[in-house]
């Protein structure tokens, strides 16, 4: 019998691999996802016998239907239904909002409102930064400040020079009485078993999101968190797109320039923000934590900038920031300036971008002209084309590697946060974006926005068409990892 199997493993691998296959080819077309989807798994489970299946396992399956984590238990306590309720915005200021944006923006509001929960706030002091070390100078102050507590959320930590600087001082903060919570990325993030250890001896609380076996071998192919959230003392917010490592400080030995946005924030929106550390928390920490009160303190923001946290990921039940940058798109009425350090969009959001250019608003995007990916560089090329076809201006950031994520429509909507403009950032990982709707904001961001433009160069239609058989090649072949990517 032994001898039977052994000279035949083959044909009884083979005969299981395609047992596998015919099961999970009834699967994707039960779910009655994108014909062009499930046309592409199909294929890969017939014709790549194994690998096939490997790539079905870690891509194919829907998590948002299938949750990653119960968010039940953090909402259904009695603080935090108080404070959603006490930052539902009253009529007065939805009208108020309505005579100060053009109408159509409203609709972004309720959108988010509708699929998250995402509430309205008005009461907000709002703090754009450039780069990362104007960045850590106020994150760094501010950490060293902090009276109860200290809500740290980081798709990527290290223990370089900036990340010794910040595990020194929420040591330090520990030890002082501080409650510090730290949740990083198992993935992203690097930090040694020694420093690890010290945080824990001076009483920081760190996990790990998703603990991987081999994190340095596993690249991108898991399901990550890649938002970065601080809250200090529930008064105090950080968010954006730059995460605790050298790499987003431009010291004066620093081989490459990192342009990058993030936000200070004070006001009602921490709330928002410290309701999706916790929901995190819970999750990591494998246990049930009680709200405290002293999480969500009575600001005293006298500032009025209305905004939204928007956060979409496996645990949502829709792709909820795709949603709003897509229904911003298509209700803008004069300009369109959309910044990305990765463009591997869906086709929505390509459809989106050409019928506005088409109907008169001006668009423009802003991509790197080096990326830190050579296989995300040529997938963002491959789009390039049918965008110039629709008029669309696409620039290239020469000076160094820009890697803010920021939109600005109509001075009235802006948006800065973790999301990328590519199929990870909207369907696989944990983003999370602040949504603004405030003409000063959006004025700054626009004028941030033209002030790189001078460090850029715009593509030419024409020469764009002639470059070389070989990139084009390279373009097509990294294209088809998009949805991977």
């Amino acid at each position: 019998m032994l001898a039977t199997i052994s000279n035949n493993i083959w044909v009884i691998l083979i005969a299981i691999n395609y047992l596998l296959v015919i099961v999970s080819a009834f699967v994707v077309l039960t779910k009655n996802i994108n014909p062009t989807k499930t046309i592409s798994y199909i294929i890969v489970l017939v014709f790549f016998p194994f690998f096939g299946l490997i790539v079905y396992y870690l891509f194919g399956q829907e998590y948002r239907k299938n949750k990653i984590f119960n968010r039940k238990n953090i909402l259904n306590q009695k603080i935090i239904a108080d404070v959603s309720k006490r930052l539902k915005p009253d009529k007065e200021e939805i009208r108020e909002l309505k005579e100060d944006l053009l109408d159509d923006k409203i609709k972004l509001v309720k959108l988010l409102h509708s699929s998250q929960n995402a509430p309205l706030t008005t009461n907000n002091d709002v703090q754009i930064i450039k780069n990362g070390e104007n960045k850590f100078k106020l994150l760094l102050a501010d950490l060293k400040n902090a009276k109860k507590h200290i809500h740290m959320e980081y798709y990527i930590l290290r223990d370089d020079k900036i990340g010794l600087e910040v595990i020194d001082i929420l040591c330090v903060k520990a030890r002082e009485g501080v409650k510090v919570r730290l949740s990083i990325d198992d993935v992203g993030s690097s930090v040694s078993r020694k420093n690890k250890n010290r945080m824990v001896e001076n009483g920081v609380e760190w996990h790990s999101f998703m603990p991987v076996l081999f994190p340095g071998f596993t690249g991108k192919m898991n399901y990550r968190n890649h938002r970065k959230i601080v809250v200090i003392d529930g008064q105090i917010g950080y968010i954006g797109g730059i995460n605790v490592s050298d790499t987003y400080v431009n010291y004066d030995d620093s081989d490459k320039f990192w342009r990058d946005t993030h936000l200070r924030i004070i006001g009602e929106s921490v709330k928002s923000l410290q309701i999706h550390f916790l929901m995190t928390w819970e999750f990591v920490s494998n246990k049930k934590i009680e709200i405290e009160e002293s999480f969500f303190p009575k600001e005293n923001c006298n500032e009025y900038v209305a905004m939204q946290i928007a956060a979409s990921g496996p645990d949502t039940d829709w792709a909820n920031i795709m949603e709003v940058i897509f229904t911003a798109i298509v209700t803008a009425e004069k300009y369109v300036y959309l910044t990305t350090p990765y463009f591997i969009p869906n086709e929505q959001i390509i459809t989106a971008l050409q019928v506005a250019s088409k109907s008169g608003v001006d668009v423009r995007l802003l991509i790197p002209k080096d990326s830190d990916s050579w296989t995300a560089k040529h997938a963002t090329n491959s789009y390039i084309e049918c965008l110039l076809e629709a008029d669309i201006k696409i620039y290239r950031y020469c000076k160094g590697f820009i890697h803010a994520k920021t939109i600005v429509i109509d001075d009235v909507f802006s948006t800065v946060g973790t999301t990328n403009m590519d199929y990870r950032s909207f369907n696989i990982n944990f983003e999370i974006n602040a949504i603004i709707y405030n003409k000063e904001k959006s004025l700054e961001l626009k004028s941030h926005f033209f002030e790189d433009l001078n460090e850029s160069e715009e593509i030419d239609h024409d020469r764009w068409l002639k470059r070389p058989k070989i990139e084009k090649l390279k373009e097509s072949y990294c294209r088809l990892w998009a949805p991977l990517l």
